[in-house]
């Protein structure tokens, strides 16, 4: 089944500003926030929880999960373009954030990731592959100064 060019980005962040990051099993090397498609007929927040959950084992709704009212649009890699229908070429991402009070214990997915770190915001935006992360890591830090 074709995946929906619709997901969600979920920054996972430390009261002192350390980030989370998750290393892909598909493209070692390459360092992302929690991310993955909404399913049919899901919302986004409700994606957020679940991807959360999938991806580090962590509960989000124990913690203070935010929507950033943040929507990026963008070209999708080549290399991911198989898993969306023929066509399909773009997609929009919802960003939101978690803020735990300090680091936690992931519980990697290991189909999805190979392991993670835990990184200051500015090391951390810039460990990552993806520019909208990137962004979203950086805006973290204007707003939590």
């Amino acid at each position: 089944m074709a995946k929906r060019p619709e997901s969600v980005l979920v920054i996972i962040y430390t009261s002192s500003l350390d980030v989370l990051l998750l290393e892909r099993a598909d493209h070692p090397g390459w360092w992302q926030s929690v991310t993955g498609s909404l399913e049919p007929g899901e919302p986004p927040l409700h994606a957020a929880i679940r991807e959360t959950s999938e991806e580090t084992g962590l509960d989000a709704r124990r913690w203070r999960l935010t929507d950033e009212q943040t929507t990026n649009h963008y070209e999708i890699y080549d290399c991911f373009r198989h898993r969306y229908a023929p066509g399909v070429t773009h997609n929009t991402e919802h960003v939101f954030s978690l803020q735990l009070p300090e680091r936690e214990q992931i519980v990697l997915a290991p189909r999805e990731h190979l392991r993670y770190i835990w990184l200051p915001a500015e090391q951390a935006a810039q460990q990552c592959f993806s520019p909208t992360n990137q962004a979203a890591i950086q805006q973290l830090t204007t707003k939590n100064p």
